[in-house]
């Protein structure tokens, strides 16, 4: 009997994306390995992305861990990358460790992945010195984003901000719109490309035919918080057409 894994999602109450995407990776993951995943989310209230909501929906998210621990699940997936980086350079670690204690605490420790830490050790894990990033956020949030990567030790040589403040309509977005996008990118000397720095908006279906394109990697969000999530788990990290990252080629 193939083994299962059961993750667990600490999710902003508006999000529609994390709970799409990373259950597509990983099933799509399953058509090519053994192991299965089942899904099992908590959720903390935010509506708006401002700095306010973030913050207070943070707050949060000690209790969700708590209660995914309470399903005794394998590893534990943040799913606001913005939140954690509003709250100053480097948080992601202590909010990982700290939220990997609550389920220490509980009798059922799991590991904890942030997607602002996933996206920034998979950037690392790719090589990626110079990025250039495509956000929702409103242009302050963006350039927040930006300074928290690039106090990480990775340039930002460009940035698109969408600037769409209500997450609701974030989520609604046709990832195939980042195809014309990106055209808009200054990427040039650019090691990658985030196509989306930001876990609710989609960009599943884009980020193969866009890195294609470039010939350089493409991640998302999504993409680096799944990627980690399989290196918590100790698993191969090959999913069929979701970009470089995830080809397999950086299994240790």
């Amino acid at each position: 009997m193939a083994a299962s894994y059961r993750i667990g999602q600490i999710v902003p109450s508006s999000n529609t994306t994390m709970e799409t995407e990373i259950p597509a990776l990983l099933r799509a993951r399953e058509a090519v390995a053994p192991e299965r995943f089942t899904f099992h989310s908590s959720r903390m209230r935010m509506k708006k992305v401002t700095r306010e909501e973030l913050a207070a929906m943070d707050d949060e998210s000690d209790r969700c861990a708590l209660e995914l621990s309470d399903a005794d699940v394998d590893v534990l997936g943040y799913a606001c990358l913005v939140a954690i980086m509003s709250r100053g350079h480097g948080y992601h670690r202590e909010s990982a460790q700290r939220l990997h204690q609550v389920t220490v605490d509980n009798g059922h420790p799991a590991p904890v992945v942030s997607s602002a830490g996933a996206l920034t050790e998979s950037l690392k894990t790719l090589g990626a010195g110079k990025i250039a990033v495509i956000t929702p956020y409103m242009q302050p949030l963006t350039k927040m984003v930006t300074d928290y990567i690039e106090a990480e030790g990775i340039k930002v040589v460009d940035s698109i901000s969408l600037e769409i403040p209500d997450n609701l309509e974030v989520g609604r977005r046709d990832p195939m719109l980042l195809n014309d996008i990106v055209d808009r990118l200054k990427w040039d000397g650019a090691d990658a490309v985030v196509l989306s720095a930001c876990v609710q908006m989609p960009s599943l279906g884009a980020i193969a035919a866009v890195e294609e394109r470039l010939g350089v990697p493409v991640v998302s969000a999504a993409t680096c918080t799944t990627f980690q999530m399989l290196r918590a788990l100790e698993l191969s990290t090959h999913i069929p057409n979701a970009g470089r990252l995830l080809s397999g080629v950086y299994d240790e």
